[in-house]
């Protein structure tokens, strides 16, 4: 069976920074969840952070494979560090991704947990920049195929056949 883990706030839960969703609107999400393919997650609130919460970066010059190695960190608007609970989310994002079979995530892009080809630039000036958030280098790490919402399509093609 196909299993898919995908981001919470992709089917209209309000999970996000700002108590906000950002549904996509897609039949095929509709069709997959009622095959039982869909597991959301969202990984920030797997991390402990609260909702609505402030809106975090990953630090200028890093992306989610530096902060998984250590060398980059997540802050919040005021400069408060929450790498912590980034990192604790990835590691409990992936435990859901194996424990549930899934080859396949879609995510929402630039987040600094879920961005898989852009992120935010880290200096909160709304700005985006190549590079992918930390639970999305963290499933790559463990061998499941991350695409943004925004590349549906390419995942559409992999599994609907």
């Amino acid at each position: 069976m196909t299993a898919i883990l995908v981001s919470a706030c992709l089917l209209g839960q309000k999970v996000r920074y700002d108590g906000a969703a950002k549904t996509l609107a897609d039949a095929r999400l509709s069709r997959w969840a009622q095959k039982g393919w869909l597991h959301p997650i969202c990984p920030e609130l797997l991390g402990g952070l609260p909702v609505p919460r402030l809106p975090a970066e990953i630090e200028p010059g890093h992306d989610g494979a530096s902060v998984l190695s250590g060398q980059g960190r997540i802050l919040d608007l005021h400069g408060g560090d929450v790498t912590e609970a980034f990192l604790l989310g990835a590691k409990l994002a992936v435990d859901h991704a194996q424990k549930h079979g899934c080859k396949y995530a879609l995510l929402t892009e630039a987040s600094p947990s879920c961005g898989t080809d852009m992120i935010y630039s880290g200096h909160h000036d709304s700005v985006r920049r190549a590079g992918m958030g930390v639970v999305t280098a963290a499933l790559i790490q463990a061998g499941v195929q991350v695409f943004s919402s925004e590349r549906i399509e390419e995942l559409a093609s992999l599994i609907d056949t």
